[in-house]
């Protein structure tokens, strides 16, 4: 995760007070623009803002000040940082703003209806909501379920375009990877084939080659009478 600077217009503030530092300098480091920092030295956009000291917040030497200093041309840099946190992962299902939770089942609806081949968990993961609340509106016994209207979940602001796109993607990958049968193959009962004797020993179902299969009919139809030929 990139560093960025904390509170750019107060340490811009900081900066057009305390440093010699040219305008150009300061709007690169703080990611503003020139004549923001022009305004801000004037008076004119920073009333009312407290200047930041950056060097007090570890994100700028004092050493950095003065080379920059001495050569305008010379771009300021953050400092490393003492301590690294490190990112935090999320865990479980997305959370949701009070406020955008009751526009999830319209976004449930609207999931089920455009991406059928999403799964639960991922619908869950998508817009934060339970297992239970999804297999009502797919029922439809969801308690509000005449009133939902379906509504795309990115415009609502529930969840982005890369992980709706993502969730996808995924559950078309995991839906074309199911094993077909494979080729030659196919499923008799034991009953159908008992007199060309490839029954299974339980009388169940059993996997064979249907080549196998035509072949065995082919010979039994040929030492069989003509009459017989309906009984085939």
């Amino acid at each position: 995760m990139a560093q960025q600077l904390l509170m750019p217009k107060a340490t811009a503030v900081w900066l057009v007070d305390n440093t010699a530092l040219s305008f150009d300098q300061i709007a690169q480091f703080c990611k503003l623009h020139p004549l923001e920092v022009k305004a801000i030295a004037d008076g004119e956009a920073s009333q009312g803002i407290k200047g930041l000291d950056p060097v007090s917040t570890g994100q700028l030497s004092r050493e950095e000040i003065a080379v920059a200093e001495a050569d305008p041309e010379h771009k300021l840099k953050l400092s490393e940082p003492k301590v690294h946190v490190p990112e935090s992962k999320r865990k479980g299902p997305r959370y949701t703003p009070v406020s955008k939770r009751q526009d999830r089942p319209n976004a449930i609806l609207w999931l089920v209806r455009n991406h059928p081949e999403l799964k639960d968990a991922q619908i869950s993961r998508l817009v934060g909501t339970t297992k239970s609340t999804i297999e009502q509106i797919r029922g439809r016994t969801h308690w509000n379920a005449t009133n939902l209207t379906p509504m795309d979940p990115v415009t609502l602001g529930l969840c982005t375009q890369i992980d709706l796109d993502f969730e996808v993607e995924r559950a078309s990958k995991n839906r074309g990877a199911v094993p077909e049968a494979s080729h030659g193959s196919v499923l008799v009962s034991a009953r159908e084939t008992e007199s060309a004797d490839l029954s299974g020993e339980d009388g169940g179902e059993k996997e064979i080659d249907a080549d196998a299969v035509f072949a065995k009919l082919s010979s039994m139809k040929r030492t069989q009478p003509e009459e017989d030929d309906d009984d085939l």
